[in-house]
């Protein structure tokens, strides 16, 4: 009897639900042999898990630049005045807005 390249044996259990969807992720990729499939996928697959606390802050400066421009078009609409303080805090608002996307943008890229 020839030798068996492979001659490790690795067991993992999961529950019916995570092995349809072992299943469907190889009928997807065109896989009919398991043991090739969760191969593969354990020594070249990728996790990724995004961890981005800054996402939520940007998410909450443009709600707040938002309420902001909004309450500004509203009293110019109503006044028919723009401020030169109005115009530095959109600025302001904006610049933040810029720096916050950028660290977001570098942080994604460092990933690839």
């Amino acid at each position: 009897m020839a030798k068996r390249e492979r001659d490790c044996n690795l067991m993992f259990w999961v529950t019916q639900e995570e092995r349809s969807l072992i299943e469907q992720k190889m009928q997807a990729a065109g896989v009919t042999n398991m043991s090739q499939y969760l191969r593969k996928m354990a020594m070249d697959g990728i996790i990724v898990r995004l961890e981005l606390p800054e996402l939520h802050e940007l998410l909450s400066l443009l709600r707040r630049s938002s309420a902001n421009l909004n309450q500004l078009a509203k009293r110019v609409q109503g006044t028919g005045r723009f401020y030169d303080a109005d115009m530095e805090d959109l600025q302001q608002s904006q610049a933040h807005l810029q720096e916050v996307t950028e660290g977001i943008l570098a942080k994604l890229t460092e990933l690839i």
